[in-house]
Order: C-alpha cells, then sequence, then structure tokens
C-alpha cells in the first residue's frame, strides 16, 4: 500500500473512533492493534514489551501525584474561600468582580491544574454572583468558561507532562514556559473585562443585550476593612505559597517535577486537612478515590497514545506525514499557521490530552525541522488546544457552564466566549512573533 495513503488511513481512522463518542483509550489501542493485525503481524509479539517500557518512565509519576495535589483543594472549601478573598481586594476597581472571577480563575488553575474543575469550582459561585450584579448571562458564562481554560496553560499543568513525556522534552521547562503566557492571558482578559465595564458606564445598554453591564451598580456599596482584606487570605496564603514553592523547586533546578509534585500533594493534604478540618475517613477516601480514578484514566490514555505513536513510527506513516508538510510551499511561518489550523479542527472533536498524545509526535519533527524549539512550541498548542474548551461541538468548559445556568441558551455561552477566544489567537499572535515570552524563563533555569 501507498505510504501516504496509509498514513491518512491510519491517522483518519482513529480521529474518525475518536469523534465517535468511544472511550479514547479504547479506540487509540483498537486501531492501532488494528493496524499491527493487517499490516504488520509480527509486532503483536513485541507489543507488550513496548507498551512495558513505553510506560515504565519516572516522569510519568509526576501525573498521579500532580492529580493528588489537586484533589483535596477540589474537595475543599478553597475555591470560595479564594473568590471571597479577591472579592474583597478587587471590589473597587471597574468590573472587579468579573476581574475576581478571571484571577481567581488564574490560581485555581495552578492550584488544580484541570480545566473543568477550574471552571466548575469558580463558576459555581461567580456566575450567580455576577448575573445577580448586573453582568449579562452571555457574559457571566463566557467568563468563566474561558477561564477554565487556564488550567492546562499555568502550572502545574497536566498537559505539559503529558508533552514532555509524548516528546521527549524537559517536563520542568515546559512548566516554566507557560508562565509568562499564563500571566499575560489573565491580564489581557481582565483588560478586556475592565474595559467592557466602563465602556457600558458611558454607553449603557439595554438589559437583555449580548454584553450588558450594569455600570450602575455601586461596588462601594460593600465595604470592607483592611483587617477583613488581611485576615480572608490566611486560608488561601499556604495553598499559593505551595504553587510558589514548586516552581521554585523547578526553576532553581532542585527538584524534578515529580519530587516537586509529591512534595506538593502532601503539603496540600495537610493544610486541607488542618484548615478545612477534612480528615474523616470518608473525606479522605472521596479524595483518594477521585485521585486514583482521574490517574488512572490519564494513564490509560497515554499507554494507547504510546502504542498508537510506535505503530505509526513503525509502519512509517508519522514520517510520512512530516515529510509531507514540510514540503509545502508556504515557507515556516506558513506551516506553523497550517499546525495550528490543524490543532484548531482536532481540539475542537477531540480533549486536549488526546490531540497531545496522538499528534505531538508527529509534529516535533516538523517543528524542529523548521528551527523552532520544542518548549516553545508547548505554549502555542496549548494555547490552541484552550480554545478548543470553548468551541462546539466538544467544548467541555461549555457543558460546564451549562450546567451551573441551565437556564441560559448554549448560543449565548458561545456568544460570551468568542471575544476571548480572539484574545487566545492574540496570545498565540505575540508568541510568535516574541517567541522570549515563552523561552526567557526556561533558559535562565538552573539545572
Amino acid at each position: 500500500m501507498n505510504e501516504y495513503l496509509l498514513a491518512v488511513l491510519l491517522f483518519g481512522s482513529a480521529f474518525g473512533l475518536l469523534i465517535s463518542g468511544i472511550p479514547i483509550w479504547a479506540g487509540l489501542a483498537g486501531i492501532s492493534v488494528l493496524a499491527i493485525l493487517i499490516f504488520s503481524p509480527n509486532l503483536m509479539q513485541t507489543l507488550p514489551f513496548t507498551l512495558y517500557g513505553s510506560m515504565d518512565n519516572f516522569a510519568l509519576l509526576a501525573i498521579p501525584l500532580f492529580i493528588l495535589l489537586s484533589a483535596p483543594i477540589a474537595e475543599s472549601q478553597a475555591s470560595k474561600d479564594l473568590y471571597e478573598t479577591l472579592h474583597k481586594w478587587l471590589h473597587k476597581v471597574p468590573g472587579g468582580i468579573g476581574i475576581a472571577n478571571m484571577i481567581g480563575c488564574g490560581i485555581f488553575a495552578a492550584l488544580c491544574g484541570s480545566s473543568p474543575a477550574t471552571a466548575a469550582a469558580i463558576g459555581g459561585i461567580g456566575i450567580p454572583e455576577m448575573r445577580r450584579r448586573g453582568y449579562s448571562p452571555a457574559l457571566a458564562t463566557g467568563l468563566i468558561a474561558h477561564g477554565g481554560t487556564f488550567g492546562i496553560l499555568i502550572p502545574p499543568s497536566v498537559t505539559m507532562i503529558l508533552y514532555g513525556v509524548a516528546t521527549e522534552t524537559s517536563i520542568g521547562k515546559c512548566f516554566i514556559a507557560g508562565v509568562i503566557p499564563g500571566i499575560l492571558l489573565v491580564l489581557l482578559s481582565c483588560i478586556w473585562v475592565g474595559a467592557v465595564f466602563l465602556y457600558r458606564k458611558f454607553h449603557p445598554a439595554k438589559r437583555g443585550s449580548l454584553y450588558y453591564i450594569d455600570a450602575a451598580y455601586q461596588n462601594d456599596r460593600e465595604t470592607f476593612f483592611w483587617r477583613e482584606r488581611f485576615s480572608s487570605l490566611v486560608k488561601v496564603l499556604p495553598f499559593v505559597l505551595i504553587i510558589f514553592g514548586i516552581m521554585g523547586s523547578l526553576y532553581g533546578g532542585w527538584a524534578t517535577p515529580s519530587e516537586a509534585g509529591g512534595l506538593g500533594a502532601v503539603l496540600s493534604l495537610i493544610c486541607v486537612m488542618i484548615i478545612y478540618r477534612v480528615y474523616r475517613p470518608a473525606q479522605l477516601w472521596n479524595i483518594f478515590i477521585k485521585a486514583l480514578n482521574e490517574s488512572t484514566m490519564i494513564l490509560m490514555i497515554m499507554a494507547a497514545a504510546l502504542i498508537f505513536a510506535w505503530v505509526s513510527s513503525d509502519l512509517y506513516a508519522t514520517q510520512t506525514l512530516g515529510e509531507l508538510i514540510l514540503k509545502l510551499p508556504l515557507g515556516k511561518w506558513g506551516i506553523i499557521f497550517f499546525i495550528n489550523i490543524f490543532l484548531l479542527i482536532l481540539g475542537c472533536f477531540i480533549p486536549p490530552a488526546a490531540v497531545i498524545l496522538m499528534v505531538a509526535p508527529l509534529l516535533l519533527p516538523i517543528i524542529q525541522g523548521l528551527g523552532f524549539d520544542p518548549v516553545w512550541f508547548s505554549v502555542i498548542m496549548t494555547v490552541n488546544l484552550e480554545i478548543g474548551l470553548v468551541t462546539p461541538p466538544v467544548g467541555l468548559n461549555l457543558y460546564v457552564v451549562k450546567s451551573i445556568a441551565p437556564d441560559i441558551p448554549m448560543s449565548k455561552v458561545l456568544l460570551g466566549a468568542a471575544p476571548f477566544v480572539l484574545i487566545d489567537c492574540l496570545l498565540i499572535v505575540f508568541l510568535c512573533i516574541w517567541p522570549q515570552l515563552a523561552l526567557w524563563l526556561p533558559n535562565k533555569m538552573i539545572g
């Protein structure tokens, strides 16, 4: 069979299975085994050894450890305390409650590392509050859907771990590369919310319009004393310090991601037990079971994706598609644009973890062949896949916020998230123009 036809058949079949709704691990493993039986039956003898060898990787230990770090926080009242703390500090700022939700998503994303969990935790508190204070349903839900996507960019990020393992790139550098783009994304989003608030203050819109904000609502009706503001930090600060400690240890070269994740998980559990009195056996059991279920799911996807990558490489499908893309008469930036469109389409149908595991090994030789840094591309790819979380038909965060506010039509949620999609695209442009936004900190790392 022609190599190009074989490559299209293999990747096309995998894509078709994944969008059919079948579990991701089953789709990737199934198409891999079928390809082996049809095209290379002798590989079946080495399949168990290849699977074991690919999963026998110390870097993979970081996945369950960072999930265990986030599980106690997700089970506690940390998100509520974080939201209330930010509101007390930002209620005087124009659009302060919207900005508080956006920053809350950014901080909780760093604590949790999961986009749907971030949208659910902050949105469950923030969406009703924003609507009560005059924010249009579209803006309130779109803001939270977008804010939840920070979970896969702001470190520690499970998707960055998957990218690092799939492409054999430094996970620590991928983590650190997401810091400045993550902060910039939160800042741009906050600027948009503040700009909409100020615009509506001088150009009021009728209640019920798409981006309506009741700017006449006076935030200064609420008064918080400095003592209340500082006392609100007591419950939140320990968790923020854990994240700074993890990032500092990785940046300074004092610990591997797995070691930092293990220590962070222990400290997170201790803080939740002390601050929120989560120490009963039933409560701890829920935390460990949740972490175990999520870790098992991700690692099963990882195992199936590694088998798929191995089969694709053995059948020369990966190399063939890579050569085909490199031969496109588009120039290196044209190819990067083409790759971003390709990722955007995939992200609309397939969750980020599956896209990274299936496509990153294919794209890595192309990126390196064009002279780009794989660490830089990890940020580009992650920001691109953030868009998939707020675009139909599989945009996970859309369904999360829809479950929080079931009375709001999905069309309004989509329109509310649309300006933030443009902000994501703007960040990708910034990263292409100024790659040092992603590379400056990793290049300064020690060890």
